[in-house]
């Protein structure tokens, strides 16, 4: 048994796919390398990610598949299941075959597994575009904290780069320690390692600006209309503890 295994990059994984076609030992198993075990009978090759060859992926899947596939491909792989790479890589090997067709071939079950994990990995993305809650901490920064269940961070970026183009700000994925930071006077993002910065804390009037949250989000509420269970549905309880009038 061959597995091939990457630096758990995208690019990593568009490279160990592009490798699978040029080598004489196609993989059965395409794993980064957080998951790597050394197993009996197993042969590992370890794949270098390349931007050239990544790149040609890329656009491989864009012009000889569609946008759509690239866009599953993306949001499935953010998903960091751990064997999600694999079946990206039976998913792809079936689009180059049949083309744009390809999402249509709901009866085979990489197929399916993909489309199933990439509608719940767009799912995050949209209920955090409107549960992320940030705080101001410092004259002209904000800050926003959350625990995502996928590695949506690069995902809601672009978002907030629109809404709130005349701040800085930081979204901090607390459970990856990454982040996406914004600089207003470049009107760029990057996402970056928060493992170097400082300890984050909120200036004093930002406090009082989340009682009077807090206060009117209490004060909003009918207490005879009140449904845990709805309110728990649209905004899980695991994401709680980022969220200012839970706390």
């Amino acid at each position: 048994m061959v597995n091939y295994i990457y630096d758990s990059s995208f690019e990593g994984l568009l490279t160990a796919i592009y490798e699978s076609y040029y080598s004489d030992k196609p993989p059965e198993h395409i794993l980064p390398d957080r998951y790597v075990q050394q197993q009996l009978l197993c042969e590992n090759i370890q794949i270098v990610t390349c931007e050239q060859k990544a790149d040609k992926v890329y656009h491989a899947i864009l012009k000889k598949i569609s946008s759509y596939a690239l866009r599953h491909t993306y949001y499935a792989f953010l998903s960091e299941k751990q064997d999600i790479s694999t079946t990206l890589y039976h998913y792809l090997r079936l689009g180059f075959k049949v083309g744009k067709d390809i999402d249509r071939y709901l009866i085979d079950e990489n197929v399916r597994c993909v489309h199933d994990i990439s509608r719940k990995v767009g799912f995050e993305r949209h209920r955090m575009l409107g549960l992320l809650r940030f705080r101001q901490v410092g004259t002209d920064n904000y800050y926003a904290s959350f625990e995502p269940d996928y590695n949506i961070t690069a995902l809601i970026a672009p978002h907030f780069t629109k809404r709130l183009s005349d701040q800085n700000w930081i979204i901090h994925d607390m459970k990856r320690n990454i982040g996406a930071i914004y600089k207003k006077d470049t009107k760029a993002w990057i996402i970056s390692d928060m493992m170097a910065y400082q300890p984050i804390h909120d200036i004093s009037h930002e406090k009082m600006f989340q009682e009077m949250w807090k206060t009117y989000f209490n004060s909003i509420a009918i207490e005879a209309k009140q449904n845990a269970k709805l309110q728990r549905q649209f905004m899980p309880q695991r994401y709680w503890k980022h969220l200012i009038e839970k706390q």
